[in-house]
């Protein structure tokens, strides 16, 4: 049977063995997320100490993602992801036994401690997960995989945090963080099921030389260069209003765990149709354009949401800027990830995670400190207005990116299409 234009890459076996396990998975991560959120606010209030955990969980990405970029160019990319998934799924677990079994102020050290550990985890997991992509689906039906990948990702976003918003107001967090732990095994049943081809590694050098060639690789490049440096103002300063939402959930919205996951939810929905709407492209024209104007409407969206004081209001508004922090997130992706060698592509995409997850700690921080100081609405707000002017100083500079991308992109004639 031939499948839709959308869904193009699930014609993979081994596409949709990760589909299906990454599906499960993720609604799990995103269980513990929500769960890990609401127990540090129930226990301190602090949104300090929301930007805190955030930070903690992120930072290790900054430091660490070049090392697990190399790793991810130099070793069985599928065999880094399951190490690094079963990982996740014991740290995951002993967060469930932490929480059922310390209280007080070992708790939250405890969850600081290991949210840290998870960072480290995603430092080497996501450079490898993004660069196996392309062994699973070849390079014409890369754009369409990383699409649909994005939508997996943000389809468990909407159940995720509904489920958990369920499970925390009945029976606490520390089930939440059990159930995400359970969920790894349907995604490391998937990855031992495939069947992938050996890949050419290249040896030489020493891993100082191999991470120095990356980060010259994208100096060097203005396209690159250009989306990353988009991606880093709207991680650094945007991006991190999520740490916020247990407050506005509950002293502003006047709701609860269950209103927590209903405006997270809400983002999910929105970036799943953003998803779905990049899955229906077969080429990469006008998505310079696209996702500039993606990144100055997140912006707008999240100052409407900073001002909003109606639940159903903000909800609307939350799908809005959902949708349009996908269209730029997954344009970036896959313009980086069309243009660059596969040689260089795990550490390319350790840079890339290095922006996207690195830059975000800082703001996390950020958030929180401008909300104890000001209030949450106005470090939202903050955030939208840097956003959109980052997308401002993008489009100026567009014609030239443009210009260089095209010459990139007819070297791969797969991914450019018509």
């Amino acid at each position: 049977m031939q499948l839709p234009a959308t869904l193009r890459a699930l014609q993979y076996r081994n596409f949709q063995l990760f589909f299906s396990g990454q599906l499960i998975s993720l609604i799990g991560t995103w269980m513990q997320t929500v769960a890990q959120s609401w127990l540090v606010y129930r226990l301190t209030g602090s949104s300090v100490l929301l930007g805190a955990i955030g930070f903690c969980s992120q930072v290790p990405v900054l430091l660490l993602a070049p090392v697990g970029g190399i790793v991810a160019d130099r070793y069985n990319r599928r065999t880094v992801v399951i190490a690094t998934q079963t990982a996740a799924m014991l740290l995951a677990l002993a967060l469930a036994l932490a929480t059922a079994t310390l209280t007080g102020a070992v708790r939250i050290r405890c969850i600081l401690v290991l949210a840290a550990l998870l960072g480290s985890v995603n430092a080497f997991d996501i450079p490898a997960r993004q660069s196996f992509i392309v062994e699973m689906v070849g390079q014409t039906d890369l754009m369409n995989a990383i699409a649909l990948n994005s939508s997996m990702f943000n389809a468990s976003r909407i159940i995720g945090p509904a489920v958990a918003g369920i499970l925390v107001a009945r029976i606490g967090e520390a089930w939440c963080f059990f159930a995400n732990g359970v969920s790894y095994l349907a995604v490391i049943a998937g990855l031992l099921a495939m069947r992938v081809a050996r890949r050419q590694v290249q040896s030489a050098g020493s891993p100082l030389s191999r991470l120095e060639e990356g980060f010259r690789y994208v100096a060097g490049n203005l396209p690159i260069r250009s989306l990353l440096g988009l991606l880093a103002v709207v991680s650094l300063t945007a991006m991190p209003y999520t740490v916020l939402m247990p407050i506005f959930a509950d002293r502003i919205l006047h709701g609860g765990p269950k209103a927590l996951g209903a405006l997270l939810g809400a983002t999910g929905i929105g970036a799943l149709m953003g998803a779905l709407l990049l899955a229906t492209r077969s080429n990469l024209q006008g998505f310079g354009r696209g996702l500039a104007m993606a990144a100055a409407m997140f912006g707008a969206c999240l100052i409407a949401f900073s001002y909003s004081r109606l639940y159903w209001l903000s909800m609307g508004i939350l799908v809005l800027a959902g949708f349009s922090m996908m269209v730029q997130v997954a344009a970036t992706n896959t313009l980086i990830q069309s243009m660059v060698p596969d040689r260089l592509r795990g550490r390319v995409m350790s840079i890339y995670s290095m922006v996207f997850m690195g830059m975000a700690p800082f703001g996390s921080l950020l958030a929180g400190w401008e909300a104890a100081r000001f209030g949450p609405p106005a470090a939202v707000a903050a955030g939208g207005a840097f956003c959109i002017l980052g997308a401002v100083a993008f489009t100026v500079i567009l014609p030239r990116v443009r210009r260089e991308a095209r010459r990139l992109l007819r070297e791969r004639p797969a991914a450019y299409g018509n």
